[in-house]
Parts: structure tokens; sequence; C-alpha cells
């Protein structure tokens, strides 16, 4: 069985180069919208979802995550980062699944209208300081949210070169 969405399941590749060009707002609009597609819990729509494209501020977040992680450019200088908060997971424990969703429909969508994206971890700690506190309130987003993960997005400048075969048993059907 094949059709267009398996297709974009089997191609989708994470993207850690990008051309310095910025997203157009009509892609950038689209893979915002298929994120508000994801299911959640309850239909409680949790997520928060951020569009940053402005470069001191897409530095800034870049210099943040790179300091939790101890990589100098986590974001492998894309020039759109797309922040997912969500409600603290201690408060909602489907923060995380829910946010996840999310980050998974805009990659799917990314790559459908031509852009890479790259999944990038470290949002929980990087919000959870001071400075990334301060950050969430120029951002005008409410600092009780946690942070649930971000992707790099941007026009692709090189994919990556092969494939990893999928392991064997990685699913199963028991009757």
């Amino acid at each position: 069985m094949d059709n267009e969405v398996l297709k974009a399941l089997r191609e989708r590749r994470s993207i850690r180069r990008f051309k310095p060009e910025q997203v157009s707002d009509e892609a950038l609009q689209a893979v915002l919208e298929a994120g508000t597609w994801a299911p959640t819990a309850k239909g409680l729509q949790d997520p928060w979802i951020v569009a940053v494209q402005r470069p001191d501020l897409v530095a800034r977040i870049d210099r943040l995550n790179g300091e939790v992680w101890g990589h100098p450019t986590p974001f492998y200088g894309a020039p759109t980062i797309i922040l997912v908060f969500g409600t603290d997971p201690e408060v909602w424990p489907n923060s995380l699944q829910d946010g996840s969703l999310v980050l998974g429909n805009m990659m799917l969508a990314a790559h459908a209208v031509g852009l890479g994206s790259c999944w990038i971890n470290r949002e929980r700690e990087m919000f959870a300081t001071p400075e990334g506190k301060a950050l969430m309130r120029e951002l005008g987003v409410d600092e009780s949210l946690a942070g649930i993960g971000a992707l790099a997005l941007g026009y692709p400048a090189s994919f990556p070169p092969s494939v990893k075969p999928r392991k064997e048993g990685y699913w199963r059907i028991i009757r």
C-alpha cells in the first residue's frame, strides 16, 4: 500500500544544514497550521506554538539551548525556530505527548512544502532558567508553561546521504 502521506513518512529526514534565506510566510503558515491539527488529550489543545524569525532572538535561543547541551549551534543555522510549549507536565501529564504530536505534524508538513526541519530538545531545561523565563515573557508566553521541544526550520542546504535501514523486529502483529 502506498500514497503521498506514507511516502512523506519514509522520505522525511532531519536536516542539519540550512540556506540563509528566510522561510516564506506561506510555507511557515502551512507548517504552523499543521501543528494545530495534531491530536491532543481530551481535545484540550494544550500546546502553544511560537515561530521566531527575528535574527537576534534566533541567535539568543540558539545560544541558550547550546549552553544547556554544550554545543555551539544546536539549531544548525536555521533562519526560523519553532518553539512548542505546554502546561507543566507535573500539572498536565499529557503535555509532553501533546506537544510531541504537534512537533511531528509540523515536521511532516515542512517536508511536504519543501522545507527542512530538525527536532531540537532541551527546551524544558532552557526555559526553566531565569534567562529562559525572561525570554518567555519577551515572547508573550505564560511563564507557568514548560518548553516541550523545538524545530530548526528552513530551506535545506544539503540532505543526509543515506537512510539507515529499519531494524529487524521493529514491529510485530499478535493475533
